[in-house]
C-alpha cells in the first residue's frame, strides 16, 4: 500500500486535484470541469481519475484534505438552514438593527441583506449578566423550556444561543444549550460563548447565526463524501481548510463551518508562502488568478497576515473600496485576502454609458467562455487571451480540451469590438488591460494601502491564468520577481497538503498593558494551552510536531479597533511586554501613518492557535541541463504584446521538457498541461532545480535561481 495524500479544490470553473506519494514525492494532478449542481461528485470524478491513472485504490489513501465553496455559496443564494435564536430579553432584533454601515453609501433603493434568523423565530428569554460576567438576572429555565418548544413547533433546523455577556461567563449560554438538546435533539445547535467568544454582540450574534445557517447544508455535504471515500475504500482521515490556512478535522467542520467560508483562497497563500520560502524570500505577494476571480494575499517577514473579521454573503463583487455592509459580518481569524471578480472566465460587457467593463460576471464552467464550445456567447478574458496568440487552442488542459479560436473572436467582435467600433484585436487587448487594472487595483490594496511597498516583494503566481498575466502586473508594480511553480494550475490543492491542524481559541480579556505582568499575560493563555494539547491528543498529533502560537489584540484607549501583536513563545520577561507596545506602536503607523506613544494601549483579545504540523511535499530535483532550453522548444507563433505594439514573433517551450539552470529569453510563452506562463518582451525566466520559473527583468539577470540549503 501507498501513502497518497491527496488535496481537492472546488472553484466556481474547474475542481484541482493533486495526489502526492508520501514515499517518493511524486505528485499527480488532475484537473475536471466543476459540477455546479453537485459539487461532490467534481470531487469524486477528479479523485477516482486520480487514483486510476496512478494505479492506486482507496486504500492507497493516507489522507485527504478538502477546501470548498459549499459553506459561502449556499449563504450567497439564500439556501440555507431555517434558524431560530434565543437571545436576551430586551435584545431581540439585534440581527435586524445590525450596525450603521452601508455598501453604497448614497444609493437611497439599497436593501440591507435579510437577516439570517426571521424575526419570528427570535425569542427572548429573561437573564442578565453585566460587562464583568456577573448574575444581574438569574436565567429562567422555565422560560428557555417554552421557547425551545415554540421554536420546535415552528419546524427550525438549527437553533442560536447568543445571551449578553456570555464571552466571560458562559454558564447561562450552557444551561440554555442543555434545554435545548433535550427539546430539540434533531436541531443543530450554534452557541456563541463556543463560536466566538468576544465581545461586540451584534459580530458575535451575526458569525453564531451564520454557523447555524450552514450547519445543516455543511454537515449533509461532509457526510455525503465521506460516505463515497468509505464506499472506495478510503478510510484515511478526513480534513478541510479553514480560513484562517489551517486545517481542521471534518467533525470540527461540521461543527463550526463558519471558519471554513473562505477555505480555498486560504490554501494559495499558504502554498505561495511554501512555495517561496527555500529561496529566501519571507516577504511574498501570493497570486491566484482561477476562473471566476482572482485573490491576492500578503505574506510580510515570513508571517501570514490575518484578519479577524470578514463579511460573506454579498451578491456580487464589488468594486474597491466599496462593498462593506452588503453581506453578513463573521468575526473569524481569516487570512487578510482581496478578491476581484477577474478570473479567466469573467465577461466582458458594456454598459449603459458605452464603456467596456470586465467582470464581476462570471461564465463558469457552464456554459463557460465562449471558446469552450458549451454554448457561451459573451467573451471572457479567456477568449481575449486565445485571440491575442496567448493561449494554444489545441493544448488546453494538455490537449483535454480543444478551444474554438473562431467562436472566441466571434463573440468579442460582435459583442464588443462591433458597439465600440473597435478592431477585434484591439477590443481583446482592451479586455486584458482592464482585467490588469483590477488585478493592480487589489495588489496596492494588499500593499501600499497598508503599509507595504510592492517592491519589497516576490510574485508567487498561480491558478489556471495567473501566470498568463503575472509578468505585466510585476511590470506596473515594479515587483522585481515572478515565481512561477511547476503545476500552477492546482497549487491551492497541492497548497493544502503544506498546511498544519490548526485549532483557534479567543477571548476577551481588557487590561491595560501598562499594569500587565508577565505572570499575569502567561496566566491568560494557560486554559486555551491546556485545550489546545488535548485537542491535538484527540487528533494524534506527536507531541515533537505541536507548536502554540500565542498573540494579543492591542488598541490605544478609546479606540474603536484593535491590531493583532504575536506574543514571543517561552517564558515571558518585562521586557517582552515591554516589547509588545513598541510593536503595536509601529503596526498602528504603518496601517494608519501616525503612532501615539504617550497614550495608554489597552489588551482587548487573546488569542492562542494550536498547530499540529504535517509534513510538506517535496518535488524530485531536475537534472542540469545548462542555459540553452532548446531542447524544450516546441513551436513558434504570433502573440500580441501593447508594450512591443503589435504581433511579435513567440518561442512556445514544453514546460515539461525544461531542465535545471535553462534560460527562457521573453518573449515566450511556457506551455504545460494546466496553465500557460506568459514571458513579456524585455524579461526572462531562468528554471531551477524543481522546475520553478523566476520571471525577471533581462537587464538585471540575476544568477539561475537555487534554493538555499
Amino acid at each position: 500500500m501507498r501513502a497518497l495524500r491527496i488535496g481537492i479544490d472546488i472553484g466556481g470553473t474547474f475542481t484541482d486535484a493533486a495526489l502526492v506519494d508520501g514515499e517518493t514525492g511524486a505528485i499527480r494532478v488532475v484537473k475536471v470541469l466543476t459540477t455546479p449542481e453537485d459539487p461532490a461528485r467534481g470531487f469524486m470524478t477528479a479523485l477516482e481519475r486520480g487514483l486510476a491513472e496512478g494505479q492506486a485504490g482507496g486504500p492507497d489513501v493516507a489522507a485527504v484534505v478538502h477546501a470548498t465553496t459549499v459553506a459561502t455559496n449556499a449563504i450567497i443564494e439564500g439556501k440555507v438552514a431555517r434558524v431560530g435564536m434565543l437571545v436576551t430579553r430586551g435584545f431581540r432584533d439585534i440581527l435586524e438593527i445590525g450596525r450603521q454601515i452601508r455598501s453604497r453609501l448614497y444609493d437611497v433603493h439599497l436593501q440591507k441583506p435579510a437577516p439570517l434568523v426571521e424575526r419570528r423565530f427570535s425569542l427572548e428569554v429573561t437573564e442578565r449578566l453585566d460587562h464583568e460576567g456577573r448574575v444581574l438576572t438569574p436565567l429562567d429555565l422555565d422560560e428557555v423550556r417554552r421557547a425551545s418548544r415554540r421554536l420546535r413547533q415552528d419546524g427550525v433546523e438549527a437553533v442560536v444561543v447568543c445571551l449578553l455577556h456570555s464571552y466571560l461567563n458562559p454558564a447561562h449560554e450552557r444551561a440554555v444549550a442543555a434545554v435545548v438538546r433535550e427539546e430539540l435533539p434533531d436541531a443543530y445547535l450554534s452557541v456563541s460563548s463556543e463560536v466566538c467568544p468576544e465581545y461586540r454582540e451584534y459580530l458575535r450574534a451575526s458569525t453564531t447565526a451564520v454557523n447555524a445557517a450552514v450547519m445543516p447544508i455543511v454537515s449533509r455535504y461532509v457526510d455525503a463524501l465521506e460516505t463515497r471515500l468509505r464506499a472506495l475504500g478510503a478510510t484515511a482521515p478526513f480534513y478541510v481548510m479553514q480560513s484562517n490556512g489551517g486545517v481542521m478535522t471534518s467533525a470540527s467542520a461540521k461543527a463550526r463551518p463558519v471558519y471554513m467560508v473562505e477555505s480555498g483562497p486560504a490554501a494559495g497563500v499558504i502554498a505561495a508562502g511554501a512555495i517561496a520560502a527555500p529561496y529566501g524570500h519571507r516577504n511574498v505577494m501570493s497570486f491566484d488568478m482561477g476562473g471566476t476571480t482572482a485573490k491576492v494575499g500578503l505574506i510580510q517577514d515570513g508571517q501570514l497576515r490575518l484578519s479577524t473579521e470578514i463579511e460573506v454573503g454579498a451578491q456580487a463583487v464589488t468594486p474597491l473600496g466599496e462593498g462593506r455592509g452588503g453581506g453578513y459580518p463573521v468575526r473569524t481569524p481569516v487570512i487578510d485576502l482581496v478578491e476581484v471578480g477577474a478570473g479567466g472566465g469573467s465577461e466582458a460587457w458594456i454598459d449603459a454609458g458605452g464603456a467596456l467593463r470586465v467582470g464581476p460576471r462570471s461564465a463558469g464552467a457552464r456554459p463557460g467562455p465562449a471558446c469552450y464550445g458549451r454554448g457561451g456567447v459573451t467573451p471572457t478574458i479567456t477568449d481575449a487571451n486565445l485571440v491575442l496568440g496567448r493561449l494554444n487552442p489545441a493544448f488546453f488542459l494538455g490537449g483535454e480540451m480543444a478551444l474554438d479560436a473562431d467562436a472566441a473572436r466571434r463573440a468579442i467582435g460582435e459583442r464588443i469590438a462591433g458597439p465600440l467600433a473597435l478592431d477585434p484585436i484591439a477590443a481583446a487587448a482592451g479586455i486584458v488591460e482592464i482585467a490588469n487594472a483590477h488585478m493592480i487595483g487589489a495588489m496596492r490594496l494588499v500593499s501600499v494601502q497598508r503599509g507595504y511597498d510592492p517592491r519589497d516583494f516576490v510574485l508567487v503566481a498561480f491558478g489556471g491564468a495567473g501566470p498568463l498575466h503575472a509578468n505585466a502586473l510585476a511590470r506596473e508594480l515594479g515587483i522585481p520577481a515572478v515565481l512561477v511553480p511547476p503545476n500552477p494550475g492546482i497549487a491551492t490543492a497541492i497548497g493544502m497538503l503544506m498546511t498544519d491542524l490548526r485549532h483557534e481559541f479567543v477571548t476577551t480579556r481588557r487590561l491595560r498593558i501598562d499594569t500587565l505582568s508577565p505572570a499575569t499575560l502567561e496566566s491568560l493563555f494557560a486554559d486555551f494551552v491546556a485545550e489546545g494539547e488535548a485537542r491535538l491528543d484527540r487528533d494524534g498529533v506527536p507531541p515533537a510536531d505541536r507548536r502554540m502560537l500565542r498573540s494579543v489584540d492591542l488598541r490605544y484607549h478609546g479606540q474603536s479597533f484593535e491590531l493583532p501583536i504575536a506574543v514571543p513563545p517561552g517564558s515571558l520577561t518585562d521586557a517582552d511586554v515591554a516589547r509588545l507596545r513598541a510593536e503595536f506602536d509601529a503596526a498602528h503607523e504603518r496601517a494608519y501613518g501616525y503612532a501615539a506613544p504617550e497614550d495608554a494601549v489597552e489588551l482587548v483579545n487573546v488569542r492562542l492557535a494550536a498547530i499540529g504540523v504535517t509534513p510538506r511535499p517535496r518535488r524530485a530535483p531536475l537534472p542540469d541541463g545548462g542555459r540553452d532550453p532548446l531542447g524544450a522548444l516546441k513551436a513558434t507563433r504570433e502573440v500580441w504584446f501593447a508594450e512591443a505594439g503589435g504581433w511579435r514573433k513567440t518561442n512556445v517551450f514544453d514546460r515539461s521538457k525544461l531542465l535545471s539552470g535553462n534560460l527562457v529569453a521573453g518573449p515566450a510563452i511556457v506551455e504545460e498541461h494546466d496553465a500557460s506562463t506568459l514571458v513579456h518582451p524585455g524579461w526572462e525566466a531562468s528554471v531551477d532545480q524543481h522546475g520553478s520559473l523566476l520571471i525577471h527583468a533581462a537587464t538585471t539577470t540575476p544568477s539561475p535561481a537555487r534554493p538555499l540549503p
